[in-house]
């Protein structure tokens, strides 16, 4: 008989979550308050663009905390992701070349989009205005407005 798994994940957080808790309250209320408001929204598109972007502020959040200031620990910063705080894949994404402002997971999907490419909001802005004359051009999935890294 094969042994049973126990959870190995912590449930208590590691020592400097005290510090970062009021912010990531505040950021999961906002995150609360915008999946409540697209509920009764009319607008499928829309109405996911607010949860996806402050999604992406929260992972920002642990990310700019842990790789540029170097403010947390390397086991709260796991123990953070374990727990579902921040968009793993996401941050993942932020570490290699191109992707440094990558606004979601969903715009590099290419089995997503209709002609099997990334998204428009990928497409640097100087490529876009070369082509279309004072256009705005903002993502479907996200509303985002362009996360090209050469922005």
């Amino acid at each position: 008989m094969p042994p049973v798994k126990s959870s190995r994940r912590s449930k208590t957080p590691p020592e400097g979550f005290k510090t970062i808790e009021p912010t990531l309250i505040k950021l999961q209320n906002k995150l609360k308050e915008a999946q409540s408001k697209s509920i009764k929204a009319e607008d499928k598109h829309n109405s996911l663009w607010p949860i996806l972007q402050i999604n992406h502020q929260i992972s920002r959040y642990i990310y700019t905390l842990y790789y540029q200031k170097e403010a947390i620990s390397k086991d709260l910063y796991e123990w953070l992701l374990s727990q579902k705080y921040g968009d793993a894949i996401l941050i993942a994404k932020w570490k290699k070349t191109g992707y440094e402002s990558l606004c979601c997971i969903q715009c590099i999907m290419k089995k997503d989009k209709n002609h099997g490419n990334t998204c428009i909001c990928r497409v640097p802005k100087s490529t876009l205005m070369k082509n279309k004359q004072d256009e705005k051009v903002e993502c479907i999935t996200c509303g985002c407005k362009g996360c090209a890294s050469s922005d």
